[in-house]
């Protein structure tokens, strides 16, 4: 019998948290570097290196990899034999854990959580409560695995009771293109199979902390119908040419994990689960000696990228931009951004649209500006943001045609595409969107010199801020004409898949 200190499991839970906001796993660095180097599209190319660059930086400098610090997701199996040291439960200990981690004033991480979800959504300014999941196993020791879950691949979780005999596959493969670039690809999919329906999505999301192992897998051959069903649809998603971003590529998804449950004869549930770029996770045991401990990966894992960001990237000034310049950017073609941009989001977009329906003055001038839809990490130390990548952009759709017509907005920055009424918006008023990589956020940050809040101050990471950028990397994805990369890419590459004498990987 073994006894668990409180103690001890806070804090572990807690280094846990802050461990997996900058390392990625090693798995998903190497998966990244083998995608990186057998990519063929310029543009997708481009993105997985900002990715690989970020994840780097974000290793070396202890920040965030991506600003969505994601919800803290934990499962817990329990020995029987092992007994507690506390005056908490264990649920309250582990949400002790996550306050712990994301308050940390050297590395505070993003407080995303909403109370009241369905009413004032109203920020619990800690990132808790956890969601935990506990199992009661034979034993004496105590097993943690543990994940910060973003929302932009969550928010593209899909759940479906097939008919006994229907191909899962077929109906996993059919949801990807609605996937698009939201869930800010190259990313892992993990699918649950069976049981009733909260069973089948549990199992989809305990797949995600599985280690990426598709290379190995593919090289020595299935074994079980779970692993023919892995690499068919991993084959059959690559296919798509959805690439990273969803730019137009030979990589989509880097791994797909399938765990299954025994149900009912006359059922099939099945889930998906996107796990985006930002992959983070980690699993440690306790046996009473006390906290866990993390080690560092070496920095030898990631590859040595020699990219130039400004090559081929046309330099643009913000701050006298006019639309007849705009008019002259092509969907795809790379910009450096320097001048002034503001933000907002979901919460600060809802405002303005309930201010000009009143009729009421907006707080902040648009006249001649970007928004950029982003929710920045707090600042540390001599930042003038934290990580600040962007959130996704179909969101914001609804509010796009009033902010073009009645507030001389020249366009946006987001991630990923837009739909049919935001870029009929775009086109109809001659703005264009811009995207940053997703999964680039420490990356991104760098290129913001200042930053203030204009407006909105109770929103938090949601308040309107005015950045000032120097040479920020963007993307042209939906141009003046209304000629969109999202769509373009995807299917030049699905086009050219077939014709390509390489592994898709």
């Amino acid at each position: 019998m073994i006894v668990i200190e409180q103690e001890d499991f806070i804090q572990s839970i807690a280094d846990a948290f802050q461990f997996i906001s900058y390392y990625h796993p090693v798995d998903f660095i190497r998966a990244m570097g083998k995608a990186y180097e057998g990519e063929q599209s310029p543009a997708a190319k481009n993105a997985i290196a900002q990715i690989l660059m970020n994840s780097r930086m974000a290793a070396e400098g202890h920040r965030p990899v991506c600003q969505d610090t994601g919800m803290a997701v934990v499962f817990l199996k329990i020995g029987m034999d092992v007994r507690w040291d506390a005056k908490m439960g264990v649920s309250e200990m582990v949400s002790e854990g996550v306050r712990r981690a994301y308050t940390d004033k050297d590395n505070p991480l993003r407080a995303s959580i909403m109370a009241d979800p369905a009413g004032r959504r109203s920020s619990t300014r800690d990132n808790t409560p956890a969601v935990i999941h506990t199992e009661v196993v034979p034993g004496n020791a105590l097993e943690v695995r543990l994940a910060a879950k973003g929302f932009g691949s969550e928010n593209k979780s899909y759940f479906a009771v097939l008919n006994p005999g229907d191909s899962v596959a077929d109906w996993v493969v059919g949801q990807i293109p609605a996937l698009g670039g939201d869930w800010c690809p190259p990313g892992m999919l993990g699918i649950g199979i069976g049981g009733t329906a909260e069973k089948a999505m549990l199992l989809a999301k305990e797949s995600l902390l599985e280690p990426i192992d598709m290379h190995e897998l593919k090289a020595r051959g299935p074994k079980t119908r779970a692993e023919e069903l892995r690499i068919e649809i991993f084959d059959r998603v690559n296919a798509l040419g959805i690439g990273a971003q969803g730019l137009g590529g030979l990589t989509t998804v880097l791994d797909v994990k399938v765990l299954d449950y025994p149900t009912h004869a006359a059922s099939l549930p099945v889930a998906v689960i996107p796990n985006c770029a930002a992959t983070r996770h980690v699993e440690f045991h306790l046996d009473g000696s006390g906290p866990a401990r993390f080690e560092a990966p070496s920095l030898e894992h990631w590859p040595k990228l020699e990219v130039d960001l400004a090559d081929g990237a046309r330099r643009v000034n913000l701050d006298t931009l006019t639309k007849a310049e705009m008019a002259a950017w092509k969907a795809g073609e790379r910009l450096l951004l320097t001048g002034k941009i503001l933000t907002g989001r979901d919460a600060a977009h809802k405002r303005l649209a309930d201010l000009m329906a009143k009729g009421e003055a907006l707080p902040v001038d648009f006249r001649n500006r970007f928004i950029y839809y982003v929710g920045p990490v707090d600042a540390v130390r001599d930042e003038a943001v934290g990580p600040a990548g962007p959130t996704t952009s179909r969101r914001m759709d609804r509010f796009m045609e009033d902010l073009l017509a009645r507030t001389g907005l020249l366009g946006s920055i987001g991630k990923s595409e837009r739909g049919p009424e935001a870029i009929e918006a775009i086109k109809r008023h001659q703005g264009v969107h811009l995207i940053a990589i997703g999964g680039a956020a420490y990356l991104v940050s760098k290129a913001i010199r200042a930053s203030r809040v204009l407006a909105f101050h109770d929103l938090g990471m949601e308040a309107i801020h005015e950045f000032e950028v120097k040479d920020m990397p963007v993307t042209v994805a939906v141009d003046a004409g209304g000629n969109a990369v999202h769509e373009t890419g995807p299917r030049e590459w699905r086009a050219r898949i077939g014709k390509i004498p390489v592994t898709i990987a």
